[in-house]
């Protein structure tokens, strides 16, 4: 299989330049970093639910995620400011393109009934999130590990200024959505 990041270099860039109608190599958008999130309110009660799914997406991710805490308190949801709610990892360079290489190739075929990630999760600036409903879809997490299915947020972080842009970008390396409309048009 050939390396996702030749394949951007050699592919991918040439034919965006043209779609795009720019001659400078570094107007192209490219991929900056993905960022694996999860929060849990049940970590509140039980500070050893949010060690085990932090295990889970140590395994997922490749690199062991940060811990999040609450930057303020929210007293209807019995939270303090400080408390740990949440796991964050951030990859990049090499890491970065192994799991999406992952998630294109492995987890998202294994997805019941899967025809494609949604286009509505744009945010308008460039940027994609991807809701991920169960952590089961990656082979290489051991069933021993998995207490309770949750799922996470995979966020692709681009430099693309246009959701448009952003939607070739992913569509070009790999990641597969659905039939139907252009990027940031509504029904």
């Amino acid at each position: 299989m050939e390396d996702i990041v030749e394949k951007y270099r050699k592919e991918i860039v040439p034919q965006m330049m043209r779609e795009m109608n720019v001659a400078n190599v570094l107007m192209v958008p490219k991929l900056l970093k993905i960022v694996i999130h999860c929060s849990m309110g049940e970590a509140l009660a039980d500070k050893k639910v949010l060690e085990k799914m932090q295990d889970q997406l140590a395994v997922i991710a490749g690199q062991r995620p940060a811990i999040t805490r609450a930057k303020r308190a929210i007293s209807t949801f019995k939270l303090r400011a400080g408390d740990a709610i949440g796991l964050k990892a951030t990859l990049r360079g090499r890491r970065m393109f192994d799991f999406l290489t992952k998630l294109v190739t492995i987890a998202l075929p294994r997805v019941r009934d899967f025809r494609g990630v949604s286009d509505k999760s744009f945010d308008g600036k460039g940027n994609y999130t991807l809701g991920i409903t169960e952590q089961t879809i990656f082979p290489e997490l051991e069933y021993r590990l998995i207490d309770k299915l949750r799922g996470f947020e995979v966020t692709f972080v681009t430099s693309a200024h246009t959701d448009s842009q952003a939607k070739t970008l992913l569509q070009m390396l790999g990641i597969p959505f659905e039939k139907g409309q252009p990027a940031g048009a509504k029904k």
